[in-house]
């Protein structure tokens, strides 16, 4: 029986309350399958932080599949809202780009990640940067406040992802942009894997069809839509045997279905000087945590 999107809501909320109570090193550890009950669904697809200006370690839960700020184009003083903030580490990234005379708003719904996510920031003395606890669908921002929104690895976590564009269309300012990493599929999961509650949280079961996904983005009003990097995700065969058994995981491996960490980025239609995407126009693609490859 397929569950409802307010049962899909509070499994996410659990598992991240969870893994919230951990460091990125104890969650990193489980890749690849250290234990049996792993966390390595949440963290096999994360991308290295560690060179950006602005990272924060203690705020890195390896949940992403991005690096949305690289992509933002975030501009001194402007405003930025970060959709799952978890413990404020992309919040902290594009406040680097911000400066003091900006502002950034992480929104998370998981009680602990936002009370992580404050000591974070009251330990790295940002006091520009703010935590709202709230459900993404029903942001508690204004109209039209924010130049951008970044979000990593989110959307695929909502059930109803058409709510979450529209209302990134309502906070962001005329000409204002987004720039997200998330996880898409070209064909479809096997059974297993779309309807298991664990890769459900781990982005997997959520994720949508690529040409669905930007389609979605198109039907809210942005413009100026690009994919600006896709990444292959893999999963190791130590991950599948948690959920198919092995004709299935030979009939997954031998097909079409292709699991992806894309980054979009739109904007807003707007009286604002276009941004330039030449120099982020290049698709990157690079195969990440291949079966028996010894990967993390």
């Amino acid at each position: 029986m397929k569950s409802t999107e307010r049962e899909l809501k509070e499994i996410v909320r659990q598992k991240y309350a969870e893994i919230a109570q951990k460091g990125i090193d104890e969650n990193a550890s489980s890749c690849c399958g250290a234990t049996p009950n792993s966390n390595k669904v949440y963290s096999i697809m994360m991308d290295d932080y560690s060179e950006l200006k602005g990272y924060a370690k203690e705020a890195d839960l390896g949940l992403g599949c991005g690096l949305p700020t690289a992509f933002a184009q975030i501009k001194k003083g402007d405003t930025v809202i970060d959709l799952g903030s978890g413990a404020g580490n992309d919040c902290f990234v594009a406040r680097h780009e911000t400066g003091p005379e900006g502002k950034v708003i992480g929104i998370d719904f998981t009680p602990i990640m936002i009370q992580k996510a404050r000591e974070n920031a009251e330990r790295l003395g940002l006091h520009n940067v703010e935590f709202r606890e709230g459900d993404i669908e029903h942001m508690p921002v204004n109209d039209a406040i924010a130049d951008v929104v970044v979000s990593n690895c989110v959307l695929n976590l909502v059930p109803n992802k058409s709510n979450v564009l529209k209302e990134i269309f309502r906070v962001l300012k005329p000409g204002g942009h987004f720039s997200i990493s998330d996880i898409v599929l070209v064909g479809q999961l096997p059974e297993g894997l779309k309807n298991d509650a664990e890769m459900y949280a781990g982005c997997v079961a959520g994720a949508i069809q690529k040409e669905e996904y930007l389609q979605f983005i198109s039907d809210t009003g942005f413009e100026n839509i690009a994919l600006l990097k896709e990444k292959t995700i893999l999963l190791p065969d130590d991950l599948l045997t948690h959920y198919l058994n092995e004709e299935e995981i030979a009939q997954f491996q031998k097909g079409n279905t292709g699991i992806y960490s894309v980054s979009v980025f739109a904007r807003k239609p707007g009286n604002k000087p276009k941004l330039n995407l030449e120099m982020l126009s290049e698709v990157k693609s690079q195969n990440q945590c291949a079966p028996n490859s010894g990967c993390c």
